[in-house]
């Protein structure tokens, strides 16, 4: 998913792109609200979100190739 973290794709909640994130002002205070369990492994710009139980991720990964790798049962990483 980048930064050599990898998520099983049983584990995932949800994927959403970052334009989603930004036209919903609920998803930026969900961000806010979760900041302590937010991770960012982007290294700056993020393209999509990945939510898991314990965990939010900022990925730099599209959300297209994540999906298609969860879809694929391809465990998610960099």
């Amino acid at each position: 998913m980048g930064d050599d973290v990898m998520i099983r794709s049983s584990e995932i909640i949800a994927i959403l792109d970052k334009q989603t994130i930004l036209d919903s002002e609920g998803m930026q205070e969900m961000l806010q609200r979760r900041k302590s369990e937010s991770v960012n492994i982007s290294n700056g710009i993020f393209k999509s979100l990945v939510i898991t139980p314990t965990r939010m991720y900022l990925s730099p990964i599209a959300i297209a190739t994540l999906k298609k790798k969860a879809l694929n049962g391809v465990p998610i990483n960099g």
